[in-house]
């Protein structure tokens, strides 16, 4: 699958979750797809210093990327 394909599968997938983060006040930004697969996001909003933001991210957002898209290596979040 080409690069610009699965980014816009992987903001697809963003739009399906935001209305959770949403719920308590946070959202979540695509901010690149590095070349070893490797979805750089920023989280923002209350999301952005929540405690526990690392298990939203990688309990909610990346095993939600990775179910749908396999060749995804992991996801994280840039400050």
């Amino acid at each position: 699958m080409e690069k610009q394909e699965l980014i816009k599968k992987i903001n697809n997938i963003l739009v399906q979750i935001r209305p959770y983060l949403a719920a308590d006040g946070g959202d979540v930004e695509f901010v690149d797809l590095t070349d070893d697969m490797v979805v750089l996001v920023k989280l923002t909003g209350a999301c952005g210093n929540c405690p526990h933001s690392s298990k939203t991210l990688k309990n909610g957002i990346e095993k939600t990327i990775k179910s749908i898209l396999p060749e995804i290596q992991s996801v994280e979040n840039v400050k």
